[in-house]
């Protein structure tokens, strides 16, 4: 697997007029990140309409993306629902149709307690064998992923990093400590999901942004991440 470092973006999904979706114009999008110095692509995230697309959409919109990248940048499909079941099954498919990771935002209406948020994540950890992201974003979903629950699931192997869009300093300096804690047994990733914030968030050790403004700024937010990733902070200001 290539490394998780730099901009992502959480790509939308193109359609015509009717809903139905433009393929043609996802291509396109593809090729624009590609040489724009985008790090990877999320097929399917929240920006690319999960939460309204058919079952059917969701999975033939991960293969068309996985097909046409071809290998040139990683693809982690967004495979979260607030059902365990669907989780899985979703996960489950992207994985066949060859995504490189999955996303998985926490159970978002429901406001499972701490211990509900273990079990859903450690039962599709368990039965899904692909690189997960944990993804917190409470301000739409109403469900809190804590650190103490993070620091649990970063145990599972397969449970490989987090992106957190909850844009406070104390939470994410908590995620920094537990990804410095356990390096020495495993990489555990911290992405930013706050376009407002990441910049502060990679200046201080996070690995890159999941990123809705990149669908429009792709080269800048690349070149941000890249001159933090170098330690050059000061001039990605």
């Amino acid at each position: 697997m290539q490394p998780l470092t730099g901009s992502f973006v959480a790509l939308i999904t193109p359609m015509f007029p009717d809903g139905t979706i433009d393929y043609d114009s996802l291509k396109s999008l593809i090729d624009w990140h590609v040489s724009s110095g985008t790090s990877g692509i999320v097929a399917v995230g929240t920006t690319g309409e999960s939460a309204t697309l058919l079952i059917e959409e969701h999975i033939k919109v991960i293969e068309n993306t996985v097909n046409y990248v071809n290998g040139r940048i990683p693809v982690i499909a967004g495979s979260g629902s607030n059902s365990t079941a669907q989780a899985i099954e979703t996960t489950i498919e992207s994985k066949k149709v060859g995504a490189d990771y999955a996303l998985l935002v926490t159970p978002y209406y429901n406001k499972p307690t701490q211990k509900g948020l273990i079990e859903h994540y450690l039962k599709i950890a368990d039965t899904v064998d692909i690189p997960q992201i944990l993804y917190n974003v409470p301000s739409r979903t109403a469900c809190d992923l804590k650190s103490e629950t993070v620091s649990r699931l970063s145990e599972h192997p397969n449970i490989i990093g987090i992106k957190e869009a909850f844009a406070d300093s104390s939470r994410l300096n908590q995620l920094y400590s537990l990804a410095e804690k356990i390096k020495h047994q495993k990489k555990f990733y911290v992405f930013s999901g706050d376009d407002l914030t990441f910049n502060s968030h990679m200046s201080n050790g996070g690995d890159g942004v999941i990123s809705v403004a990149a669908n429009i700024l792709p080269a800048e937010i690349s070149e941000i991440c890249s001159l933090n990733l170098n330690n050059k902070c000061s001039e990605a200001k």
